[in-house]
């Protein structure tokens, strides 16, 4: 029996324009998608874009100004972010806050 070893992309550095998101794989292979894809991004100023943390050894990015996630795999496979998330997210702080108050 063969086994296939799964290797998953890794990122090593990210760039955010007001058109794009790039990801600069370790591999060498560049990955851009329009900056459309990330509803956060796109509303972020340029300094939030700029303030972001390599995460998972390599497998995805973590912007904590405005909470937002990007997988290498995510934007190899085309999944932009939908603004359902957004809705869930709010809906998740908005039920904590009420909790809270209760």
């Amino acid at each position: 029996m063969n086994s296939v070893e799964r290797i998953f992309p890794k990122i090593k550095d990210m760039q955010v324009t007001d058109e794009t998101i790039t990801a600069y794989l370790t591999d060498g292979r560049v990955i851009t998608v329009p900056l459309e894809w990330s509803w956060r991004l796109t509303e972020a100023t340029p300094d939030q874009r700029k303030h972001f943390e390599i995460i998972g050894d390599g497998h995805g990015v973590h912007w904590p100004d405005i909470d937002e996630d990007i997988s290498a795999e995510g934007m190899l496979h085309g999944r932009p972010a939908s603004r359902s998330a957004q809705r869930s997210s709010q809906d998740r702080r908005k039920s904590a806050k009420e909790a809270v108050h209760a």
